[in-house]
């Protein structure tokens, strides 16, 4: 079983925690934010081994808004959250970006 990691500090009035071991076992890493009433779950993954014959690194970065977790649950034909928005998608980019050249 996995050790749960929490780590509490004071920012502008509110309590930012770092909290890793609880949820997300799967992944290669993980950390679930909380800042205020905000929550921010945080995953890594890699493979094992590098791939031959690449010298870059693959990187992937998926920003996911849950809406039903706001209470926003859509109407009509499709349900489900369907295809990311523009605000995903860019927000995906920001993230994106300044990793790359780490």
């Amino acid at each position: 079983m996995t050790q749960v990691h929490r780590v509490e500090c004071e920012i502008g009035g509110r309590t930012l925690t770092l909290e890793t071991g609880r949820m997300a076992k799967q992944a290669a890493g993980s950390v679930l934010v909380s800042y205020g009433e905000t929550l921010v779950l945080v995953t890594a993954c890699a493979a094992s081994d590098p791939r031959e014959g690449i010298d870059f690194l693959p990187l992937t970065v998926d920003y996911i808004e849950k809406t039903f977790a706001a209470g926003k649950i859509p109407g009509g034909f499709f349900k489900r959250e369907g295809k990311p928005s523009e605000r995903e998608t860019l927000t995906s980019r920001f993230i994106d970006r300044p990793i790359r050249p780490l």
